[in-house]
């Protein structure tokens, strides 16, 4: 499997990940230590323990992370949750919306990893 396939597999923006990495060599690097981050560990912890401070800071550094992979649903979802936890922000979220948000990003990232999985085993 190709990075193009495994992008598409994904539902990633390949050209948009080329831009930013500017090789496919780092993008193959970055993209097979997406679930080794443990960023999305963090997310899921503080989404559990409802802990404000780490879903701000986990969300946000999970929405670079997709961002420059070209990940821009997952990197959209993570958006949502880290401007809803951001400090001096109000929230506009229910607490129920926001467990949608986390529940929604879940799935994608489930996706992206089995869709990671194959390319690694290609």
């Amino acid at each position: 499997m190709t990075l193009k396939e495994l992008y598409a597999l994904m539902g990633g923006n390949y050209d948009q990940a080329v831009k930013v990495m500017r090789s496919d060599r780092l993008i193959d690097r970055y993209v097979r230590r997406l679930g080794s981050s443990g960023v999305y560990e963090q997310l899921m912890e503080a989404a559990r323990t409802n802990d404000t401070n780490g879903l701000y800071e986990s969300s946000h550094a999970m929405k670079g992370v997709c961002a420059n992979l070209g990940l821009g649903t997952l990197a959209t979802l993570a958006s949502d949750i880290c401007e809803e936890f951001r400090p001096g922000n109000p929230r506009t979220m229910s607490d129920a919306e926001v467990d949608q948000k986390v529940q929604e990003l879940s799935g994608l990232y489930q996706g992206v990893m089995d869709a990671i999985s194959q390319y690694e085993g290609a």
